[in-house]
């Protein structure tokens, strides 16, 4: 197959997915190896496909296609250093999880950026001491013991982010530590025209709802506050309204439904008063009633004996 054809080939197959799936993983693919590439693929068989190329040929098949399809401009920005795309119409979280569960340990490499923080633990190396400079020379206490050469306490020997020195590999290396685990990472997440960051998905639906009531009462109290009506408002409105209509009628002769039983209880509290202390004592006369038969009970147990008869 001709150059050319290759081209026309991957042009067909990403407008394909794009038609097929409606949402897209943009996964970074950095020390993936094909035979995790492959896992990957199997594992998301009968959920989506997976789909790489030059960045070049992917950036000129996306241009050709915003033109029907504006909302794949978004993509764009996106397409640069080692991605892919993984497609899907299933649910997001579940597909997420498998494209980066698949992640295997690695052996430092000088010159490699550090996902994670290196810490040498504690504890004998089973080195021979001749090589205590080397570990002099990255700062590691040590001392020998039983002929070998132990590690005092734990040493962060790489920091995250920041390239893994030459020196660095080499010990973990000799110690046999593999730090690093590699695999696929989500960089972005396309879903029917949004795009937006893999943690969104981490979101629940319970901070959700809790996010938006939150949004509610703001509009509600910036609405009530310049008086300008909307859907939040309202309710508040009418309330409000309902309140200032009871003060009128309590001090006015206007009276309604409503205000009646407040004018009432203000005409005659002492009623109201009345009425809760009866109520609750209608409630405690069984029990005081039952008292005396309990009692009656108690002597009746002694069947007419003293403790001493």
């Amino acid at each position: 197959m001709s150059k050319r054809e290759s081209k026309v080939l991957y042009f067909q197959k990403l407008s394909n997915y794009l038609e097929t799936y409606k949402s897209i993983f943009i996964v970074n693919v950095d020390n993936v190896s094909s035979n995790q590439m492959h896992q990957i693929r199997h594992s998301l068989r009968g959920e989506g496909a997976v789909l790489m190329g030059k960045n070049t040929m992917v950036r000129r098949a996306l241009k050709g296609m915003i033109g029907d399809h504006p909302e794949y401009e978004k993509l764009l920005n996106f397409v640069k250093g080692n991605i892919g795309f993984v497609f899907t119409n299933g649910d997001l979280k579940e597909v997420r999880e498998k494209i980066v569960s698949n992640r295997v340990a690695a052996p430092a490499r000088a010159g490699a950026v550090a996902p994670v923080d290196v810490v040498v633990p504690a504890g004998n190396t089973g080195m021979e001491p001749g090589k205590t400079s080397f570990f002099q020379a990255l700062g590691i206490p040590t001392k020998i013991a039983r002929g070998t050469i132990e590690i005092v306490s734990d040493v962060k020997l790489v920091t995250s982010g920041e390239k893994v020195g030459p020196s660095e590999a080499v010990l973990l290396n000799m110690l046999n530590i593999s730090p690093f685990t590699y695999g696929m990472s989500v960089v972005q997440v396309y879903d029917d025209g949004s795009l937006f960051s893999a943690d969104v998905l981490d979101v629940e639906e319970d901070e959700l709802v809790g996010k938006l009531m939150a949004a509610i009462r703001e509009v509600a109290s910036i609405s009530l506050a310049v008086g300008y009506p909307t859907i939040a408002s309202v309710p508040h409105s009418v309330i409000n309204g309902y309140k200032n209509l009871l003060a009128v009628s309590v001090a006015s002769d206007y009276t309604f439904e409503g205000s009646e039983k407040i004018k009432e209880y203000i005409a005659n509290p002492e009623a109201f008063a009345v009425a809760a202390p009866v109520a609750a004592a209608s409630s405690d006369a069984p029990a005081a009633e039952d008292a005396p038969a309990e009692e009656e009970e108690e002597e009746d147990d002694d069947m007419g004996f003293g403790l001493f008869d």
